[in-house]
């Protein structure tokens, strides 16, 4: 499976972006996906992830009521809708696939990472 985020970009704090993740590959439909992200100084950290039907999706505190995540299989596409950001929403964020179907937050249940979007969210 391979992974390219896009999206990124320059936002003011309170407004919005949206990130997707084209894969290629046939498993796709086959496995969960995650969201997850980097700050300068920090370690990568989970931020949402979907199952593969898209039918159970998993959310950090930090995100909750502000992102949501989702998929169409048949573009073999995930995204990630962010509104109300904050500047401390700055971060490099990379897209993963699960080694199943779940819905996960740990970083080492990922085996197919993306190279990463950069989101910076001005005060």
């Amino acid at each position: 499976v391979q992974l390219q985020a896009y999206g990124g970009g320059l936002v003011q704090a309170g407004g919005s972006l949206r990130l997707s993740c084209a894969a290629s590959g046939r498993t796709f439909s086959s496995r969960g996906m995650g969201w997850f992200r980097q700050a300068p100084g920090k370690e990568r950290e989970f931020v949402s992830a979907i199952s593969s039907r898209g039918d159970s999706t998993r959310y950090a505190d930090s995100v909750k009521g502000r992102f949501t995540i989702s998929r169409d299989n048949a573009k073999n596409t995930v995204y990630l809708q962010m509104n109300s950001l904050k500047p401390e929403d700055t971060a490099l964020y990379y897209c993963a696939a699960d080694k199943t179907v779940l819905a996960r937050s740990t970083i080492t249940s990922y085996d197919y990472w993306g190279q990463g979007t950069l989101v910076t969210v001005s005060s």
